[in-house]
C-alpha cells in the first residue's frame, strides 16, 4: 500500500521531530523504568502499576510509530509567494455576509490547530478556499446552513 503524502510546513516538521526525539530519548526510557520497578515491587506482572506502565508504553510506542510515518511521508509546503491565490501555507483573511472576520492558515492535516487558526486543506473551509483569489466569494456548508465568505487578503 502506498502511503499518502503528508503536506507539512518546515515549522510543523520541526515540531514533529522534536516530539519524536522527546518520546524516544525521555519518555520511552521512563516507561521502561516504570515497568521494571513495578515488576520488582510486586514480583508478579498482574499489579495495577504494571498494567498502567504497560498501557503507557503502548501509548508512547504507538505515537512514535505515528510520528515516524508522518516524517517518512512528509512533503514540505513551500512558502507561497503568490499573495493573490490561496495555497497550502497561505494565511487568508476573510469576511462573511454578516461582517464577521476570520483569519486562517491553510496547513496539512498533521498540523491542524483550529484554536490558533490553522485549518486543514482537507476541511470544508480549507477546500473552499484553496486556489481562490482575493475578492472571490466562497460558500461553506455549516450546521447552520451555507455561509458565504469573501477573501480580503492572502499572505
Amino acid at each position: 500500500m502506498v502511503a499518502k503524502p503528508v503536506p507539512i510546513t518546515k515549522e510543523g516538521l520541526l515540531k514533529i521531530q522534536q516530539e519524536l526525539d522527546r518520546l524516544t530519548s525521555i519518555e520511552r526510557p521512563q516507561v521502561a523504568r516504570l515497568i521494571q520497578e513495578a515488576r520488582e515491587l510486586a514480583g508478579a506482572q498482574n499489579t495495577s502499576e504494571y498494567e498502567d506502565a504497560k498501557n503507557e508504553q503502548a501509548r508512547v510506542e504507538g505515537r512514535i510509530l505515528e510520528l515516524q510515518a508522518l516524517l517518512q511521508n512528509a512533503v514540505i509546503i513551500e512558502e507561497s509567494r503568490d499573495s493573490q491565490r490561496v495555497s497550502l501555507g497561505a494565511t487568508v483573511s476573510i469576511t462573511n455576509e454578516n461582517g464577521q472576520e476570520a483569519k486562517f492558515t491553510i496547513v496539512g492535516s498533521a498540523e491542524v490547530d483550529p484554536k490558533n487558526g490553522r485549518i486543514s486543506n482537507e476541511s470544508p473551509m480549507g477546500k473552499a478556499l484553496l486556489d481562490k483569489l482575493v475578492g472571490d466569494e466562497v460558500q461553506v456548508s455549516a450546521p447552520a446552513g451555507i455561509i458565504r465568505w469573501t477573501i480580503n487578503r492572502i499572505s
